[in-house]
């Protein structure tokens, strides 16, 4: 049973936006730094953006001031809202979680899902 889930890849318009969503379950998600990661063909996967359990934010230099990372507490949910895409933002994009219980940490990682972004 998958323990991340996301939803809302797809296709896009440079200049275009959309918004991926991430669901765990509230276990995982009230213990767990959240972060999404994307993976372009022929390249290392990368961190895109981050959000401590405390709300704390951080991006990539590449994705600043136009892509938001974004928790919602009630549903056990982080999302990932991209604007103003470009080509290079094309790839699968990962939701990961940094579980921290009992002194240790796990992570966990969702399927992945596809953004392209067309020019």
């Amino acid at each position: 049973q998958a323990q991340l889930v996301e939803s809302g890849g797809g296709s896009a318009q440079a200049g275009g936006s959309r918004r991926l969503s991430c669901a765990t379950s509230r276990e995982i998600f009230t213990g767990s730094d959240m972060a999404w990661y994307r993976q372009s063909p022929g390249k290392q996967r990368e961190l895109v953006a981050g959000i401590t359990s405390n709300g704390a934010e951080s991006y990539a230099d590449s994705v600043k001031g136009r892509f938001a990372i974004s928790r919602d507490d009630a549903g056990y949910r982080v999302f990932l809202r991209m604007n103003s895409l470009k080509s290079e933002d094309s790839g699968v994009y990962y939701c990961k979680a940094d579980y921290f219980t009992g002194g240790s940490r796990r992570e966990y990682w969702g399927q992945g899902t596809q953004v392209t972004v067309t020019v």
